[in-house]
């Protein structure tokens, strides 16, 4: 049995390496240490093993239990492409292809209409490394996502199409912590101040 003590300092381990993991295709850009993954204890004590995505900050955390949570910059859906609610995660994918959703390209076919048929896995597509598939309540897939990106960059700021994405190495980190069937909840934004 595996001590809380040892969990701990496993997982300080785990992301020390993970700060200095290859970014994949990412080489010309160094993420800020601010972005890094971190442990950090959190307000409410959630139960162990759900993942909670605060819009606001930017932040997802993979809760662990007695106050204490890993937590990783994300980007978030802009505008009112930002869905709340509470998911499950329905499906898990390394390297998935990417199709985008009729909306997208209804909303941009010069940028969409020739993946329609998808994207192939890899460096470049636009899910990154992984995906975690988020499905709703009655078991469909919502079409929404938690994938890795081509372009770090954009995390910490609303800037996608209503998935959730993290850096390469980062959404990698993630996946191999989180099974099928784990809680996702996508807190609510607040509405901007004037």
């Amino acid at each position: 049995m595996v001590s809380r003590r040892t969990f701990l300092a496993s997982g300080s381990a785990s992301l020390a390496a993970l700060a200095a993991a290859p970014a994949f295709a990412q080489e010309t850009y160094t993420v800020p240490q601010e972005h890094m993954p971190m442990r950090v204890r959190v307000s409410k004590d959630y139960p162990a093993g759900e993942i909670h995505v605060d819009p606001n900050r930017f932040y997802l955390y993979l809760t662990e239990g007695d106050g204490q949570a890993l937590r990783y910059v994300v980007g978030v859906g802009r505008d009112a492409l930002y869905e709340d609610g509470t998911f499950t995660v329905g499906r898990k994918a390394e390297w998935p292809t990417w199709t985008p959703t009729p909306d997208m390209i209804e909303r941009d076919p010069a940028s969409y209409a020739q993946y329609e048929d998808g994207m192939p896995g890899g460096p470049d597509n636009p899910l990154g490394a992984r995906a975690l598939y988020l499905y709703n309540d009655a078991g469909y897939d919502t079409a929404l996502r938690i994938h890795g990106t081509p372009q770090p960059w954009t995390v910490a700021s609303a800037i996608s199409n209503g998935c959730v994405r993290l850096v390469n190495s980062h959404v990698v980190h993630l996946y191999e912590r989180v099974a099928e069937d784990t809680k996702v909840v996508l807190h609510p934004k607040m509405a901007p101040t004037a």
